[in-house]
């Protein structure tokens, strides 16, 4: 009988610890929602959109560059293709980060809309 009741009464204390954690975590979870992002996001959110830019014009630049026939002068084209996929990835990143088409400003606008509608 002694058990039945220290059961119910471990219950009761266990369901007033649950509501007490879930205000808490409510409260934080509202208090993190207000916050404003700070520079450092935002620098991140600018670097992350410009090396998304670099992605899509390296894509361009192997899709353009297998539009053009390969020269066989050199004879092996491994090993320029490989020398060639290096050169488009630098030159993509290059470009992105002069300005490149400007995909990096639009994404970083509209993810920072998304980010302060939120709010």
């Amino acid at each position: 009988m002694q058990i039945n009741g220290l059961g119910s009464g471990m219950t009761s204390i266990n369901s007033n610890a649950a509501k007490t954690t879930d205000t808490d975590f409510a409260a934080k979870l509202e208090s993190a929602a207000k916050q404003l992002p700070s520079d450092q996001d935002d620098q991140k959110l600018r670097a992350t959109s410009r090396e998304m830019e670099a992605v899509f014009l390296n894509y361009m630049l192997t899709q353009m560059r297998s539009t053009v026939p390969k020269v066989t002068l050199m004879g092996d084209n491994s090993k320029t293709d490989i020398f060639q996929s290096m050169l488009d990835g630098e030159l993509s990143k290059n470009m992105a980060q002069a300005g490149g088409i400007g995909i990096a400003d639009m994404i970083y606008r509209q993810l920072s809309q998304n980010q302060n509608g939120r709010r």
